[in-house]
C-alpha cells in the first residue's frame, strides 16, 4: 500500500464530504437526534399506574400506606373501596391498573409481631403495566413498612422482603437505552453513509476513472471508510458527552473500552457496509439492502427487547448479529464498570465479525476496465 497515495485519497474524500450537502448536516443532527429525542421516546418506564385499594383495616397504619402509594411517581391511587367487588369493577372498565387488599386486623397483627400479606391483584390485559404497577405497589408497601417498623421499635417474626436494585438503582430506563444506542450512531455513520457513498460514485460514473488507475482496491477502499470511522469515533464522544451533560449519565467503566467496542463494530458495519455496496448498482437497492440489516440489528441485537425474553431459536440467532456483543459490552462497561477481561468473549466476538466482514468486502470488491 503506498501511504502517499492514500493521503492524496484521503484529502479528496474529506473535500467530498464537506462539499456534500447530505453528510454534515446528517453527522450533526444524527448524534443530536439519537440521544436527545429517543430515550424520551423509547421509554420503558411505567408511570400513573392506577391503583383500586380495598381497606379492610381502617387503621392509621393503612391510611399510612395508601398515602405512601399515592405520593408515589409511579403510582396514582384511583379509589378506595369497602369491598373487592367494587375494585374489581374498577378494573374491568380499566380504571385501575392494579388491586391493592388489606385485610382486617393488619396493623394489629403488625403490631403482635406478625407478617400477614398484602393481597395484590394485577391488570393482565396491560400485561406490562399490569405486572409493574403491583412491583411498584409492593414496594411502596415494603417501605413504609419498613419506616413504620423503625419508627414503633417493633421486630416482625417474618420479613416483609427488601429488594436492592443494583448498577442501575433508580430502574431508569434511559441508563439502560443510552448506553445501547451508540449502536445507531455507529450504524448509520460507519455503515450507512459509506454505503450510499461508493454507490452513488457507482452510479455518476467517477468509480470507473478510479478502476483504470494504478490505485490498489485496498488503497482505494481504505480511503472511503477511514473519514467515516473518524467520525463515527466523534460521534460517539458527542454522544457519551451528551448523555453526561443532559442525563447525567457517565461511564463507570473505563472510556477506552468504549473506545475499543465502537472501533471494533465501526469495522464491522464498514466491512458489511461495503460488501452491500459492491453488490448493489443503485443507491435504492443499497438503500433497501441496509435497511433490511438494520432492522435486523436493531429487532434482534437486544436495543430494545431484552435478548432473555426472545423466544429461545431467537435467543440462539442474536449470536449471529454484531450489535449483541456492542450492546452488552456499552451497557456492562456503562454500568457495570466492566473491564475488557471480563467481556473477552463479547470482544473476540466482535474481533472476528471484523476480520470476516472486511475479508468479505475485499473479495467483492472488483476492479473494472
Amino acid at each position: 500500500m503506498n501511504f502517499r497515495t492514500l493521503k492524496i485519497l484521503l484529502s479528496k474524500e474529506i473535500r467530498l464530504m464537506k462539499r456534500n450537502p447530505f453528510i454534515p448536516r446528517i453527522i450533526v443532527a444524527m448524534p443530536l437526534m439519537v440521544m436527545l429525542v429517543l430515550p424520551l421516546v423509547a421509554n420503558m418506564d411505567v408511570k400513573n399506574v392506577g391503583i383500586a385499594v380495598v381497606d379492610n383495616d381502617c387503621s392509621e397504619l393503612s391510611r399510612r400506606i395508601i398515602a405512601d402509594m399515592d405520593a408515589s411517581e409511579f403510582l396514582s391511587v384511583n379509589s378506595c373501596e369497602f369491598t373487592y367487588k367494587n375494585a374489581l369493577q374498577m378494573m374491568e372498565n380499566s380504571n385501575a391498573d392494579a388491586i391493592v387488599v388489606i385485610p382486617d386486623g393488619y396493623s394489629k397483627n403488625l403490631a403482635g409481631g406478625d407478617m400477614p400479606k398484602l393481597e395484590i391483584d394485577a391488570n393482565g390485559v396491560n400485561a406490562t403495566k399490569g405486572m409493574l404497577g403491583a412491583n411498584y405497589a409492593a414496594q411502596s408497601v415494603i417501605s413504609t413498612l419498613a419506616q413504620w417498623q423503625t419508627e414503633n421499635g417493633i421486630e416482625l417474626t417474618a420479613s416483609s422482603g427488601s429488594v436492592m436494585n443494583y448498577f442501575n438503582p433508580t430502574l431508569n430506563f434511559r441508563n439502560y437505552m443510552i448506553p445501547a444506542l451508540m449502536v445507531v450512531l455507529i450504524i448509520i455513520i460507519c455503515g450507512f453513509l459509506p454505503t450510499l457513498n461508493l454507490v452513488s460514485e457507482k452510479e455518476s460514473g467517477t468509480i470507473e476513472a478510479m478502476n483504470v488507475t494504478p490505485v490498489d482496491r485496498f488503497t482505494f477502499v481504505l480511503s472511503k471508510l477511514i473519514p467515516y470511522w473518524i467520525v463515527g469515533l466523534l460521534v460517539v464522544t458527542v454522544g457519551m458527552i451528551i448523555g453526561w451533560l443532559v442525563y447525567g449519565l457517565d461511564p463507570v467503566g473505563n472510556i477506552t473500552d468504549i473506545y475499543l467496542a465502537a472501533v471494533l463494530f465501526s469495522l464491522v458495519m464498514s466491512g458489511l457496509g461495503v460488501t452491500i455496496a459492491n453488490k448493489s448498482e443503485t443507491i435504492l437497492q443499497s438503500i433497501f439492502m441496509m435497511f433490511a440489516f438494520i432492522m435486523i440489528f436493531q429487532l434482534m441485537g437486544g436495543l430494545f427487547t431484552p435478548i432473555a425474553s426472545m423466544p429461545q431459536w431467537a435467543q440462539y440467532f442474536t449470536y449471529a448479529v454484531p450489535p449483541r456483543y456492542f450492546i452488552e459490552i456499552m451497557r456492562s462497561v456503562y454500568l457495570k464498570g466492566a473491564a475488557i477481561s471480563d467481556l473477552l468473549p463479547q470482544y473476540m466476538a466482535l474481533s472476528g465479525f471484523a476480520i470476516a466482514f472486511c475479508i468479505i468486502a475485499s473479495i467483492t470488491y472488483k476492479k473494472r476496465a
